[in-house]
């Protein structure tokens, strides 16, 4: 009789593929398996006759991209949140809602344990575990790579052909990727190697901007408090309108990434990421945030944005600090409505023009025509109590410390 009920979670793969039948042996344990679709493609194909096959009782596989975009991607752009100044987060992003799924899932089915396919020294081991944790600390969770026998992609294979198990992998594999809408993130193989550049093989949506084509495209976006609505005027659902971004700057090369990143467990790792809807949607944003916050403001939500960025690639999704910055960006956000337009050309973006009823640029101020409005006189005033600390400062640091040389 078995005694214990396991909520997996289900890619398909190798791994998963063989957890669950390890899962099942070694605990005596009924198999749920859950997959959500983010918006990944060759990884749903035959899906859940794949974990029926392996041993699951139940496989679910939930679409969850209206609400990946909606509650989880647009909070990352309202935030500005790029970790370490580049990478848009695709992977980190979806990893809290996935983990809200799994406790879902497993309260729904009355399971006493969940189980992921994390390796040992990755970041997505911490993301879920402690964002399944923080939802629901009774659970047990089971991470079988970082305790089972397995020393070898070769011997979780033998042990598939063993027990009937249904795998297609083969012995070398490439890369290892993950795909969302927001972004693919690949890594492994020769992108171990820092003193390599990534071979074309190695980018899966999009073009290398050498081959892109000879015309540019020019593209308005057009967002109502913080959050994109329409491209060239045409108003979208969130999830049509990253896949149209992601197909148009594709085919231009746009939003390749190549980076050296510090991972949560403090070891440094270099990915490949394609994402290029979201960093063309990052532009924009910027763009028009620079139009319509005051200076206080924007420099205060830079150092914001590079915390938020840190909570969401860290795993801190379900905490009060994440919550908090997460109002302070929606009130921000209230002046950034507008309409951007870019021009993309072999994985470049140019901004052309912004636009905004909140804009606080002023022409009769910046201009430098016979229509300057601004009273150049106010500067010597302002500059003079600008530095006076510092002028106070020199004439102490002299008079004390300082011996003038005649």
């Amino acid at each position: 009789m078995q005694n214990n009920k396991i909520v997996v979670a289900y890619s398909g793969g190798l791994d998963t593929s063989v957890m669950v039948k390890w899962l099942s042996k070694k605990y005596n344990a009924e198999i749920i398996t859950v997959t959500g679709n983010l918006g990944q493609k060759s990884e749903l194909i035959n899906l859940e006759e794949k974990a029926l096959s392996t041993g699951a009782s139940k496989a679910y596989i939930v679409n969850l991209q209206k609400e990946f975009i909606e509650d989880y991607a647009w909070k990352a752009l309202k935030g500005g949140a790029l970790y370490e100044g580049e990478y848009p987060l695709a992977t980190a992003i979806g990893r809290p809602l996935l983990a809200k799924l799994m406790v879902e899932i497993a309260q729904k089915e009355g399971a006493n344990m969940v189980a992921h396919g994390c390796t040992g020294k990755g970041n997505d081991q911490v993301r879920f575990e402690v964002g399944m944790k923080t939802l629901d600390p009774n659970l047990e969770i089971l991470a079988p790579l970082r305790e089972w026998e397995f020393k070898s992609r070769e011997e979780e294979i033998e042990y598939a052909k063993a027990n009937d198990i249904p795998v297609s992998a083969k012995l070398e594999k490439l890369y290892s990727i993950d795909e969302n809408i927001w972004g693919i993130a690949t890594e492994c193989g020769i992108l171990e190697d820092t003193s390599q550049a990534p071979p074309d093989d190695a980018y899966q949506m999009t073009i290398n901007p050498k081959n892109a084509p000879q015309e540019s495209v020019v593209i308005k976006i057009t967002f109502e408090k913080g959050i994109p609505t329409k491209i060239d005027g045409v108003e979208m659902p969130g999830t049509q309108l990253v896949s149209t971004l992601n197909d148009i700057g594709g085919k231009h090369g746009i939003g390749r990434l190549d980076i050296i990143e510090n991972r949560v467990v403090g070891i440094k790792s270099r990915e490949v990421y394609e994402a290029p809807g979201a960093m063309i949607l990052h532009e924009a944003h910027r763009q028009l945030e620079k139009l319509t916050l005051d200076k206080d403001t924007f420099r205060y939500k830079q150092n914001a944005s590079n915390t938020y960025a840190n909570l969401i690639y860290d795993g801190f999704w379900f905490t009060p600090l994440f919550d908090s910055l997460t109002a302070f960006f929606d009130k921000v956000q209230e002046r950034v409505t507008g309409e951007v337009t870019l021009e993309l050309y072999k994985g470049t973006i140019k901004i052309l023009s912004r636009i905004s009823e909140n804009s606080l640029y002023s022409q009769e101020l910046a201009t430098y025509t016979e229509e300057d409005a601004f009273n150049h006189k106010d500067a010597e005033g302002f500059i003079n109590i600008t530095s006076l600390p510092h002028q106070v400062i020199t004439r102490h640091t002299k008079n004390k410390f300082v011996v003038v040389k005649s």
